[in-house]
């Protein structure tokens, strides 16, 4: 009979491999980068203007918009009137006008194509099919040109 005791044996431990490093940095990278772009995405500019009546950039006209829908909606198709005059006060009738919106920190526009489909009269326009698909910080820009000026305007909307 054999009286000797064995003890157990411990394993050494593994060496970890040089690739499983490379992996685990670029993992955390990636978890760094996303956070970096989640929080741009958040960030709302303190000093907006989000009034409804604006001078254009040239301030060759004046601007207001009305909401068929107040405060506006997400996820329903919508119609504004535009009211533009010029710098001096006068209505400004049949201007050809263009719409155009995004959102800044996502960097995608409207998912719809909206358009002024009618002059109203009284300097009023009909914008028809603006559609804001989120909650957030939206843009709308209108490009105004009218006896032989052109210039644009940009509305700012935080929309919940």
């Amino acid at each position: 009979m054999n009286n000797t005791v064995t003890m157990p044996t411990t394993a050494t431990p593994r060496k970890v491999r040089p690739w499983l490093w490379w992996v685990a940095g670029l993992v955390l990278l990636l978890l760094v980068a996303a956070g970096v772009l989640i929080s741009s995405m958040s960030f709302v500019p303190n000093d907006l203007d989000y009034s409804t009546t604006r001078l254009s950039e040239q301030g060759l006209y004046k601007v207001t918009y009305v909401a068929e829908i107040n405060p506006v909606p997400i996820n329903q198709i919508l119609k504004w009137t535009l009211h533009v005059e010029d710098a001096e006060g006068q209505l400004v009738e049949n201007a050809t006008i263009t719409v155009d919106g995004d959102m800044p920190q996502h960097g995608h526009g409207l998912p719809t194509r909206p358009q002024v489909t009618r002059y109203l009269g009284n300097g009023d326009y009909l914008v028809e099919g603006l559609k804001f698909h989120m909650p957030g910080w939206w843009v709308v820009d209108f490009q105004i040109e009218a006896g032989g000026q052109q210039d644009q305007v940009r509305f700012n909307l935080l929309l919940d």
